[in-house]
């Protein structure tokens, strides 16, 4: 009898050794030694915040989450081995984590009020960098396309028909083109159809100029303004 009721002891002191489901950092406790606890009480004793991995959320609208997955699927974007898209991090002080992350669409839910989505990134935290509530910018890595266009945002303008249109000068003359663009690439329009590399777009000095007219081109590198009449500043169109 005296044997059963150590054992049965043993077992209640064992009762009173808490053990964390997961390893990362713990907050401040909310009870103080001697305080009485019991199963299943209301209050938590404290909380553990997983550290690694650790999830990062990023916000963004339902547009851009569409072209997101037609980029994955279209293979614009990298990915790692298992077929999710690489992601890295820009920390506070403006340097790149070491490790990349990997983007999450499951569980991807709308925010009616605002029109956007929160994707969650999941990146490897060993040596305990990344903590929760830290500013960080998400940065995803896009495949390199040998064949892209870019050219200075300001070469482009919309027409009264709504279309997007640049000028350039074609043998000494100005001609207006439709063309079309993908996104923004730092200050430059990184263009998808209507102009090839090596051609010359306009960025001052055309607005007024009409279609047609013989013009003199200036570089727009130059650190002197088309001031003279006649005179354009056009840049090479690139290809990236």
């Amino acid at each position: 009898m005296a044997e059963a009721d150590v054992q049965t002891a043993r077992i209640n002191l064992a009762y009173t050794r808490i053990t964390a489901p997961i390893s990362g950092r713990i907050e401040t406790s909310t009870v103080t030694p001697g305080a009485l606890v019991v199963a299943q009480q209301d209050t938590a004793l404290t909380t553990v915040q997983q550290l690694d991995p650790i999830y990062v959320d990023v916000t963004q609208s339902t547009t851009e989450l569409l072209r997101l997955k037609r980029d994955l699927a279209s293979g614009k974007l990298q990915t790692n081995g298992d077929g999710q898209a690489r992601i890295t991090l820009k920390l506070d002080d403006g340097s790149t984590y070491n490790h990349d992350g990997r983007l999450q669409f499951s569980g991807v839910s709308v925010n009616e009020g605002t029109g956007t989505v929160t994707l969650r990134a999941s990146f490897a935290n060993p040596e305990r960098l990344l903590l929760p509530g830290m500013y960080v910018v998400a940065v995803l890595e896009q495949a390199q396309d040998q064949n892209a266009i870019l050219i200075p945002q300001k070469a482009v303008s919309r027409s009264a028909s709504g279309q997007t249109t640049v000028l350039l000068v074609v043998d000494g003359k100005i001609e207006q083109r439709v063309i079309s663009v993908d996104r923004t690439v730092g200050n430059q329009w990184w263009v998808s159809s209507g102009l090839k590399a090596n051609e010359q777009v306009v960025v001052e000095g055309g607005q007024k100029t009409p279609v047609g007219t013989e013009v003199s081109v200036q570089n727009a590198d130059s650190p002197n303004s088309p001031s003279p009449s006649g005179t354009v500043a056009a840049a090479d169109v690139k290809e990236r």
